[in-house]
């Protein structure tokens, strides 16, 4: 597994954000994925759990996890949160057996306010297709989707649509959801509402949000 350089301060984490911001490409999806993934991470104390559960899609069967724990490398700071998160995720994804087409993050995508959250910081710097799918609106202004699911609205910023804010079931609140990398906004929303079986968060993202919830309070494997 390869070691990857993170930044030691907030200085060094913008010019990384901003070298990575120049190389996120959004753009239609080209291929119908095969597999999707969620990838959440919690914090205990210095630790950071990371999860990355990959299922078959559209089908959502399940297929495998993959968690890691490490100490955290850099300090809570709104904006860079990229930095606290993303070693952990990155060495989930490679002890996977099955690496996933696309994956969905706890988290925003350009939907931030230098247009790189963890999911394009992530996308960027593993070359594969992210989505951003937040439970709050980090940046923008939007109008109020419909109350039925699958209903949504453009989530603006300066005068441009940086992600959607959707509405997965009917009469519940919205998610958030921006491109991350090698996808556009509607294809996102589209992978998004696919994802959903039931529950107002995609299925991947609520199994890793249970697996590494589920390990920080036990500070051990479990069985899931």
């Amino acid at each position: 597994m390869r070691e990857i350089p993170w930044p030691r301060n907030t200085e060094e984490a913008r010019v990384v954000q901003e070298s990575l911001r120049k190389r996120v490409r959004i753009e239609p999806l080209r291929n119908t994925p095969g597999t999707v993934a969620g990838a959440d991470a919690v914090f205990s104390g210095e630790t950071v759990w990371a999860v990355i559960s990959v299922f078959t899609y559209p089908d959502l069967r399940h297929m495998e996890d993959s968690v890691v724990n490490e100490m955290v490398r850099f300090p809570y700071i709104p904006g860079y949160l990229s930095f606290r998160e993303g070693p952990g995720i990155i060495k989930a994804y490679e002890a996977l057996k099955v690496k996933p087409d696309i994956i969905l993050f706890d988290g925003q995508g350009i939907a931030h306010p230098r247009g790189i959250g963890i999911a394009s910081h992530v996308g960027v710097m593993l070359d594969i297709t992210t989505i951003g799918c937040a439970k709050s609106r980090l940046i923008g202004e939007y109008k109020e989707p419909g109350n039925k699911k699958g209903e949504w609205t453009y989530l603006n910023y300066k005068g441009e649509k940086i992600g959607a804010v959707v509405r997965t079931r009917d009469d519940v609140r919205p998610l958030f959801v921006s491109p991350g990398h090698k996808i556009d906004i509607e294809s996102s929303v589209d992978i998004v509402m696919h994802c959903i079986s039931g529950f107002r968060i995609p299925e991947p993202l609520r199994r890793a949000d249970r697996i590494s919830r589920a390990y920080r309070a036990t500070k051990s494997k479990f069985v899931y």
